[in-house]
């Protein structure tokens, strides 16, 4: 009893101090003590017998239950006796905490708000039953198609004057194989890198789809989970469209196709339906396409590369813009065919050694690099086999009379420089006012299988200086302008991870030269230093603004960077110039005017493309007025260089890395943007006497701009308001007159006495954050 009282005792307390403090109602308390007294007193009038008279009762029964049987006594007494003497045992740890976890939860949610949780589950599960059957199940389309099913339709190319470039696909390359007749070592090798488990699952691979997820949330590789089951239904049954609801779609029909189809026939399906690029669709077209032979007779190597190419054609092609993907892909499926026992190592090895002879396009095709790269483009929007199949009408932005033009100067000119380690030359032009891409040539000679199908315009190089007047657009914005000092002095710029020390192209030091100078002539240290100034963070985020993609983590990057220490694609710094040309508004560079579908039905219309002001007019003004300013590069380039174009105002800008591995020159009016890249493939070096601005890419961009404007009636830039003259460090530039001006260095003049002459002059000392220079009016620079 007093132990009983020990464990009522703190609860009684609680409740006398929840009353005092108002928290529970002395009514209540009543109410309850009321109930229980009413309770025991009910208990006891069926018993007929007061509490003292029942409790002795159940006394007087356990201890005649103890004397009739010993053993029957001590099981009663271990029962009675585990709750009230002796040592207590031990509750297993697992339900002990679930109980205390129950009563948590039952204070935290109580009784009424499960039942509302409960109902609002048990409506939502009817709401999303009654979704499928109207929405989603309705639409299903039968598994029993897959065995009949429609035939494909020709998508034709055309330039933005109607005239044919290719055409992408034509029934007659469409050849059905039995299962039977295919080599076990594109079998294995298919079902090694689409679907390990093919003959396990039942339509869908729940370790796939997981294994996918966690890969693409650890940011590494994107992977699908995809079977083959799903993967045929996709190609032949559904849209390719990435919503929730055709992947519902996709998978309820996975289920159901396994249940009509055996996996032999499943198999056998696929590969008649998979899209293996261009107008291959289905193994025995692309073995003919590619290999030109019948599957039958492909070998591990040859299996391997086409195994690999469902999962991506337009990327995996060695037609298309990336080549050199597509060896790495094969490398991958000999991979995966080891690791599941199909094949050994040594094997493996062997056959990715082996070299692919592939066969050459049989189509006639124009300008097949920009063709290729707008196949990508839309297989990526509305899947393989919507542009192999689907009878579009594409009218794209090329203007074939100068692509051509472009095709004919880059080979030729290229041939030329041969002797100066130049295996391959690329080019664009693009519409200034639209984005739209007129001209793009990936490289010299496309069906060149060895090298010249890879695309340059689309790779990853360094820009070299071309990327400068970016540095300078975000110098722009805080306030810098054309006539600032900048001091190209010797500097060591350290920081945790480097030591570095620019040097300019000629190995010379020009003293205080302003911005205007700095970038025409294209100094290296001043532009490090600029970048030191306005930050690597905002120089980025201003490429980014501007169009390039490539820059994506601000910590990879050092003072190079704006020297070409980061990669970029031509065709991003083709938007980079384009948005300068048109005064900051940016044109998204585009290759389609407009896609009709086989109905003629317009799916896309992109003849007025809408701009964005991404860089205010001002700064991009300041930046065409520098690159145009024939007498701000002639230290570097002379006054009479490639990069003048007589009669014609044109901004312009060479690049040049330090190791001559790329050679680049942009240009533009207010109609045209020329890119012109030279270099090799493989990025060994060109001879060191390839001067940037006399030879390589620049030669080819005169000859093409020149073609462009000739006849053309001259364009100026239209300078914008907010431009106007005003003294910046000591002389006359323009400004942007809305922004506060900005300084870099400090000046000092003095009148001193030469030793030497004896004679007076004034001298003035420039201070930047870095170094020091002197200079007297004769214009003789001395860097203490």
């Amino acid at each position: 009893m007093f132990r009983k009282s020990k464990t009522l005792l703190p609860l009684l307390l609680l409740v006398w101090f929840l009353i005092k403090l108002g928290q529970i109602p002395l009514t209540l308390v009543n109410s309850l003590a009321s109930l229980l007294y009413k309770c025991y007193f009910l208990l006891s009038k069926i018993n007929k017998l007061s509490p003292s008279e029942i409790f002795k009762k159940r006394k007087i029964k356990h201890e005649i239950q103890i004397k009739n049987s010993s053993i029957r006594g001590l099981r009663l007494h271990l029962l009675f006796s585990k709750k009230k003497r002796g040592r207590p045992r031990i509750q297993p740890f697992l339900p002990f905490y679930l109980g205390k976890l129950k009563k948590l939860l039952n204070k935290i949610f109580p009784k009424p708000l499960r039942i509302g949780v409960g109902l609002a589950i048990v409506a939502l599960t009817l709401f999303a039953y009654s979704y499928f059957l109207i929405v989603i199940a309705h639409d299903l389309p039968s598994p029993d198609k897959l065995s009949n099913l429609q035939g494909p339709l020709t998508t034709t190319f055309y330039d933005r004057k109607g005239r044919l470039l290719y055409k992408l696909y034509e029934g007659r390359n469409r050849t059905l194989v039995s299962l039977k007749d295919l080599p076990p070592d594109l079998v294995d090798a298919t079902i090694a890198i689409e679907d390990k488990h093919f003959y396990n699952h039942p339509g869908v691979d729940i370790f796939a789809v997981g294994r996918a997820l966690l890969s693409n949330a650890r940011d590494e590789s994107v992977q699908g989970g995809s079977t083959i089951t799903q993967q045929l239904i996709k190609n032949t049954l559904l849209t390719p469209e990435r919503t929730l609801e055709r992947k519902i779609k996709e998978v309820l029909l996975s289920f159901w196709a396994e249940k009509i189809f055996t996996k032999e026939e499943i198999l056998s399906m696929y590969f008649n339906e998979s899209p293996y690029g261009g107008t291959a669709w289905g193994i025995e077209a692309a073995a003919e396409t590619y290999f030109n032979k019948k599957a039958k007779d492909l070998n591990l190597a040859e299996s391997a590369f086409l195994a690999g190419l469902p999962a991506s054609p337009t990327t995996y092609s060695p037609f298309g813009a990336h080549p050199e993907l597509s060896k790495k892909r094969q490398r991958q499926v000999l991979n995966r065919m080891v690791e599941d026992g199909y094949i050994s190592k040594s094997q493996s090895d062997e056959a990715a050694k082996l070299d692919l002879n592939f066969n050459t396009l049989n189509n006639q095709i124009k300008a097949p690099h920009f063709v290729m790269y707008t196949r990508e483009i839309l297989a990526k929007k509305y899947g393989e086999k919507v542009v192999s199949q689907g009878g579009l009408k594409v009218i794209t932005t090329l203007d074939l009379d100068i692509q051509e033009m472009v095709e004919e100067v880059v080979k030729n000119e290229v041939a030329s420089l041969l002797n100066l380690n130049v295996t391959n030359g690329a080019a664009m032009v693009t519409d200034a006012k639209t984005g739209q891409i007129l001209a793009m040539v990936g490289s010299k000679n496309y069906f060149d299988l060895k090298l010249g199908n890879y695309n340059v315009t689309t790779a990853e190089r360094q820009p070299g200086s071309s990327i400068k007047p970016v540095t300078y657009a975000t110098a722009f914005k805080m306030g810098y302008s054309p006539g600032n000092i900048l001091l190209d002095t010797p500097t060591v710029f350290k920081n945790a991870w480097e030591t570095y020390a620019p040097i300019n192209y000629d190995g010379k030091f020009h003293g205080a030269v302003t911005i205007r100078v700095a970038l025409g002539s294209s100094y290296n240290v001043t532009a490090v230093k600029m970048l030191q100034i306005v930050g690597i963070q905002n120089m980025i985020q201003t490429a980014k603004d501007l169009g390039i993609t490539t820059f994506k983590d601000p910590n990879r990057y050092g003072l190079s960077l704006t020297l070409g220490g980061g990669e970029v694609k031509l065709i991003d710094m083709m938007s980079v110039y384009g948005t300068l040309s048109q005064n900051g508004v940016k044109y998204e560079v585009s290759p389609v005017l407009m896609i009709a579908d086989a109905s003629g039905v317009i799916i896309e219309d992109n003849q007025t493309p809408q701009g964005s002001q991404v860089l205010a007019p001002g700064v991009a003004y300041l930046l065409t007025d520098i690159l145009m300013d024939n007498k701000a590069r002639t230290p570097a380039f002379g006054e009479n260089s490639l990069l003048k174009i007589r009669n014609h105002q044109v901004a312009v800008k060479t690049g040049t890395t330090d190791s001559k591995k790329d050679n680049w020159t942009f240009g533009y009016t207010p109609e045209y943007v020329v890119g012109v890249w030279v270099g090799n493939n493989d990025s060994s070096p060109m001879d060191s006497s390839l001067t940037s601005g006399i030879t390589g890419a620049a030669p080819i961009w005169n000859k093409i701009m020149n073609n462009l404007l000739i006849d053309k009636t001259p364009v100026i830039f239209k300078k914008p308001d907010d431009i106007v003259l005003a003294s910046v460090d000591g002389r006359k530039d323009y400004i942007v007159s809305d922004l506060s001006q900005r300084s870099v260095v400090g000046m000092e003049r003095k009148r001193v006495k030469d030793d030497k002459t004896k004679e007076e002059k004034d001298v003035i000392t420039f201070t930047d954050p870095f170094t020091t220079v002197q200079s007297d009016q004769s214009g003789t620079t001395t860097m203490p």
